[in-house]
């Protein structure tokens, strides 16, 4: 297979100074409501990057949960390796890649846990399966079989019976605190439109246009 020869012309729409909100968030959610609308699949999925104190660098898919002027939202086991390597370094990048907008939007900043109310009260809305998932699966570490899940899941089918399945202490929150959040359209010839807002220290968000 010639991967050369796999091209696409981004033709779908364009991004101008003036099409955009002067608030980051507000421009977020008008894109994320249109992803939502026009069916993007899994439209809250992002691609996390996060880095160890040595550099090692991984990437994963997790699902955003929450956004507000506050920051970005997911959860996860807290003894994972992404949040190891957050725990070292809290600098993270996520990117929604809306293929079928031909658009991304990448974030970048720290990302810090948030508290256990936060998570307790989003834990309270997860389906009773995904409650007990928290509790059974020490992620990211080695296990022999998929049975040694499933004989867990049994276990804690039993243990929680009846009863309201708590939120673990080794699972939560963490919320993306964004310093810079860039909007990336698909154009033409690979001219693409990209504008990055920056948060300034005072506060304000500055915006500028990338060359693609």
């Amino acid at each position: 297979m010639d991967l050369g020869e796999l091209r696409k012309n981004y033709t779908q729409g364009g991004l101008t100074e003036e099409d955009l909100n002067k608030d980051p968030f507000e421009q977020f959610e008008f894109w994320f409501k249109q992803a939502v609308d026009t069916e993007v699949n899994e439209p809250n999925a992002m691609c996390l990057a996060t880095s160890s104190k040595n550099y090692l660098v991984t990437v994963r898919t997790v699902l955003l949960k929450m956004f507000d002027r506050k920051g970005f939202v997911f959860f996860t086991n807290y003894e994972s390796v992404k949040s190891k390597q957050i725990e070292e370094n809290p600098n993270v990048s996520a990117v929604f890649p809306w293929l079928d907008l031909e658009r991304q939007v990448i974030i970048t900043g720290p990302a810090e846990k948030v508290s256990t109310g936060e998570s307790l009260k989003y834990f309270a809305t997860r389906p009773r399966g995904s409650q007990l998932g928290a509790w059974i699966s020490h992620q990211s570490s080695v296990i022999t079989s998929r049975s040694l899940l499933e004989m867990k899941l049994e276990e804690m089918k039993r243990k929680f019976m009846d009863k309201e399945v708590p939120l673990p202490d080794f699972w939560g929150g963490y919320r993306i605190v964004p310093k810079t959040i860039e909007f990336w359209q698909g154009r033409p010839n690979r001219l693409h439109d990209r504008f990055k807002y920056t948060l300034q220290e005072d506060g304000i968000w500055t915006t500028e246009r990338l060359a693609p």
